[in-house]
């Protein structure tokens, strides 16, 4: 006499492997999210910077300004004073505007130089970083000429300038919580460019400083 599995047993077993099949399906989704999330952290890693910067434009976010490629129609009567701000993180360079405050018209386009000098007989680079305050106004600042998040090599006792372009953008003046602003202020920030090996140059300490274009 044969003996059959009995109904009970049969839906156990097809249970058991359908829970096996499941767990199986289950370990090969995680082991797939932790290569990706790996690949996606190498990923981030290099394009952190980029993409915080691009999403810092877009939206103005911690006082970012935008990129422009032309300039507003024309200015309005707004009037708003630009103040200018520099600051050095762990480079042996001096740096400062060449004025410390502009009055603008909202809307006019203006150029203001910073110069920037490596103090020591060694070639040094840097990058800068920046932002404006009030952070509201990020949006609404444009630059059209700037030195910022492109490494500056300086050589020995190396001086440059730097020109930025910028005007304030007529939209601002549409903003309710914006139209008391009287004041902007513009700062950027010099830190050591890591991994980087500068190529020295002839300059000489009484050389002419060079101008950033």
């Amino acid at each position: 006499m044969n003996d059959f599995p009995r109904p009970n047993d049969t839906d156990a077993s097809a249970d058991a492997a359908r829970a096996a099949a499941t767990m199986a399906r289950r370990h090969r989704k995680v082991a797939l999210a932790c290569t990706m999330l790996v690949a996606a952290m190498t990923g981030a890693a290099f394009a952190a910077v980029p993409l915080y910067d691009w999403f810092c434009r877009t939206t103005g976010y911690g006082g970012t300004t935008n990129v422009a490629k032309s300039a507003p129609i024309a200015p309005i009567e707004r009037m708003i004073e630009v103040r200018f701000d520099a600051n050095i993180r762990g480079l042996p360079w001096s740096f400062k505007p060449e004025t410390d405050t502009v009055k603008v018209r909202v809307g006019e386009v203006m150029t203001v130089n910073y110069v920037i000098e490596n103090t020591t007989d060694q070639p040094t680079a840097g990058i800068a970083s920046y932002n404006v305050t009030p952070e509201e106004t990020g949006f609404y600042f444009n630059k059209m000429v700037c030195f910022c998040f492109t490494q500056q090599t300086l050589g020995p006792r190396e001086r440059m300038v730097a020109p930025v372009t910028f005007f304030v953008d007529p939209e601002i003046d549409k903003i309710w919580n914006l139209k008391a602003v009287k004041t902007i202020t513009l700062s950027y920030t010099f830190f050591p460019e890591a991994g980087t090996q500068p190529v020295a140059t002839n300059s000489a300490a009484s050389a002419p400083p060079k101008t950033l274009n």
